[in-house]
């Protein structure tokens, strides 16, 4: 995915420029316009880079704000807006009081364009790895209403909704998290410290061919041994090499793909993204986002290439005149119940609501499913803990048993 510099023009007549990540030109003039701006020019950033393309300080230096950062900086922008402070106040001050290093640059930044006449939204917009096409959407369509607070407030909520969903995901995940890791140090160590140990014991009392599991262990033990080092080496290169491949436009669509069928949590990830595909196109719609370009948003902030490219089949479907419901219908993505859901509130013009609706119908699925999941995880780690018990034991015990019959039979 290449690195873009932008030049278009908002809805008022502004230039605003800026740079966007997408893998062609096209892309990027396909999402300016779906932000309601129209693009004057666009040419490739040069990025002069060595050979390897390694970045050496982007794995010590994150670009991005935590969401905790973005949540308290979105609060803090409601109340200093309602309270009618002018909005290079609201910022100088929030620059004194904010955490984030990489926030507080962006809101210098942000300051200096206010005071030099350029509107918040296209202010915001040249920080597009800290603020979404949601939150920048949602602060344009906030500024040209004359209810910036009110945007500052959906996006406050929207943030924690975000926030509490991917806590839960972390609570419910860190317990296999730690078991799976520590059966990965179990096994490493045995194999390099305990078997060969056995090894030598099972030599020195020349106890012949050894029962299978035992060679199965120790043949194991021989390889972790004497090619561990190219193991880990190869381990290591086959993460970065998948890590770069699925940065890329097709290893992206490819790997969320395949997330949504993971087993058990294939299920969960859906079911989420759903709820923030139904969450965003509520507000957008409440907000008074063109549908088309509401579409478009989401599609972007959906985080998910595959989901994505049904949003955009939809929105295809929507600009030749088809309704919500029909392309929702096509898409597969929604329940029957959800589809009719949409029906009612595209026919009775509350689609927002409906679409809240659907967003927690999904968001309570997802946490009975994440309350489950211990209860599914756990049976499959016992079982795994014990067959790697019941090899252990067999391997070490059985050429003990024949040991022991051999000198009682002697």
């Amino acid at each position: 995915m290449a690195t873009f510099d932008y030049r278009a023009k908002n809805s008022r007549g502004d230039e605003i420029s800026g740079t966007i990540d997408a893998p062609s030109r096209e892309a990027v003039a396909e999402r300016l316009m779906g932000r309601g701006t129209i693009p004057v020019a666009i040419k490739e950033a040069s990025n002069k880079t060595s050979g390897l393309d390694i970045d050496v300080a982007s794995f010590f230096q994150s670009k991005r704000v935590k969401i905790d950062d973005l949540v308290m900086f979105s609060r803090q922008m409601y109340s200093l807006t309602r309270a009618g402070i002018p909005l290079t106040r609201a910022i100088s001050g929030l620059l004194e009081t904010t955490n984030s290093k990489v926030l507080k640059t962006a809101l210098e930044e942000i300051f200096n364009d206010l005071n030099a006449g350029t509107n918040l939204a296209t202010a915001f917009s040249r920080h597009e790895h800290i603020f979404s096409p949601l939150y920048i959407s949602l602060i344009h369509v906030g500024e040209n209403s004359g209810r910036l607070e009110e945007s500052f407030q959906q996006i406050a909520n929207y943030l924690e909704l975000e926030q509490k969903t991917r806590q839960r995901i972390k609570s419910a995940t860190r317990y296999p998290t730690f078991v799976v890791f520590a059966i990965i140090a179990a096994i490493v160590i045995i194999n390099i410290w305990v078997i060969p140990s056995f090894k030598q014991l099972f030599a020195s009392f020349n106890a012949g061919e050894l029962p299978l599991p035992t060679q199965i262990l120790m043949a194991t033990s021989d390889f972790f041994l004497n090619y561990g080092l190219f193991l880990l080496v190869g381990i290591v290169l086959g993460v970065i090499g998948f890590m770069r491949f699925i940065k890329t436009p097709d290893g992206k669509f490819w790997w969320d793909k395949i997330k949504l069928k993971i087993p058990i949590f294939g299920d969960i990830i859906y079911r989420a993204l759903l709820a923030r595909f139904a969450r965003t196109f509520a507000m957008m719609s409440r907000s008074g986002v063109p549908l088309i370009n509401s579409l478009n948003i989401v599609s972007e902030v959906v985080d998910n290439a595959w989901v994505a490219s049904h949003i955009q089949d939809m929105r295809g479907g929507v600009e030749k005149g088809e309704s919500i419901k029909n392309v929702a219908v096509r898409s597969k993505m929604f329940s029957g119940l959800t589809i009719q859901m949409i029906s009612v509130g595209e026919e009775t013009g509350q689609l927002d609501e409906m679409l809240d609706e659907v967003a927690i119908f999904y968001e309570e699925q997802v946490d009975y499913d994440l309350k489950k999941l211990s209860d599914y995880i756990e049976p499959a780690l016992i079982v795994f803990i014990g067959a790697i018990v019941l090899v252990l034991m067999l391997a070490v015990y059985l050429p003990m048993w024949e040991l022991t019959s051999r000198v009682r039979g002697g």
